[in-house]
């Protein structure tokens, strides 16, 4: 019996799968994933690298079984929709932050627009935002930006794979990015605001897809609240398989015989001869995914991360 006014407690289940939800502004990235992992009543939920509060668009979820493969995501291909507002610098430098400084926009043409976006392509080194995840001493940046402390954040090796002007108006920048893991949109506003000498900051910003989910289909936190009013199989059914977040991995097959001696933590040949490099998926006869592995010189696979039904005891 539920005291007045108490909610009753939730009942977690186990739940494997992924979800590709669509982060509303507002709220951290775990804000998000805690929400969604109630709705689903998921005991374990894992998300794939943070987007800001500000922020909106995909956050891959993994729940269960799908948490192992949260950090081969982590270090995936993303690409953002942002627009900035040139003229005024923040200390976040996104508009969540408090403003340090304001000055005159320039009449900027879209050569000098290009001339300024040129050099923070390719592989660039970026220092991140003081107000970042980041962990410095085992704290995130942020926390001492809070307290006031002086912060010199560190300066990291990035990739921006594309970076383009998609409209522009009187003081505002839409822009396009495609770029590897670790890249803060908010820093390359701002160096690109400091190279045309008015500085900027990041007003909106939106992530439209992470590999390999490029044509994601989201889902709204409303939207999964209208389906798990439906019910368990309405709102599953919003769910990936865990090999949807492996697609990008070579497939090698494995025997029963192999797939028992992996569980064991053995090495194995595979059934057909594989010429990846590095991480594969792992299968068994029946094509369920059993888990990571990795493919040495002399072809064999040796388990890396394996799924809770590829260790179970064998019948």
């Amino acid at each position: 019996m539920t005291h007045a006014g108490k909610r009753p407690r939730t009942r977690f289940r186990s739940l494997d799968g992924l979800l590709l939800l669509d982060k509303p502004a507002g709220l951290s990235s775990n804000q998000a994933m805690q929400r969604a992992r109630h709705l689903f009543r998921a005991r374990k939920a894992g998300h794939t690298g943070s987007l800001d509060p500000l922020a909106t668009g995909l956050l891959p979820i993994c729940f269960g079984e799908a948490t192992k493969i949260a950090g081969l995501l982590l270090g995936a291909d993303k690409a953002y929709l942002a627009t900035a507002v040139l003229g005024v610098t923040t200390d976040t430098d996104d508009a969540d932050g408090a403003v340090l400084r304001e000055r005159s926009v320039p009449a900027l043409t879209d050569a000098d627009i290009e001339a300024a976006l040129s050099p923070l392509r390719g592989g660039i080194e970026q220092r991140a935002p003081i107000y970042s995840a980041l962990k410095q001493g085992g704290e995130p940046l942020y926390a001492k930006a809070r307290r006031g402390e002086a912060i010199e954040a560190p300066v990291r090796e990035v990739t921006v794979h594309s970076l383009e002007l998609l409209g522009r108006s009187a003081q505002r920048l839409q822009l396009g990015v495609e770029c590897g893991s670790g890249t803060y949109i908010r820093s390359l506003v701002r160096d690109l605001g400091e190279t045309l000498g008015c500085g900027a900051h990041v007003e909106q910003l939106r992530r439209t897809w992470v590999d390999p989910f490029l044509q994601p289909r989201m889902f709204t936190l409303e939207a999964l609240e209208a389906l798990a009013a439906q019910g368990d199989a309405f709102l599953d059914a919003a769910l990936l398989p865990i090999e949807a977040g492996l697609a990008d991995f070579a497939r090698v097959d494995v025997d029963e015989v192999q797939a028992r001696a992996m569980s064991y933590g053995q090495p194995a040949v595979p059934m057909t001869p594989c010429v990846a490099d590095g991480t594969v998926a792992v299968h068994d006869p029946s094509g369920r995914v059993l888990g990571i592995g990795r493919l040495d010189d002399a072809g064999r696979v040796h388990p890396q991360r394996l799924f809770a039904w590829a260790t179970a005891p064998q019948g």
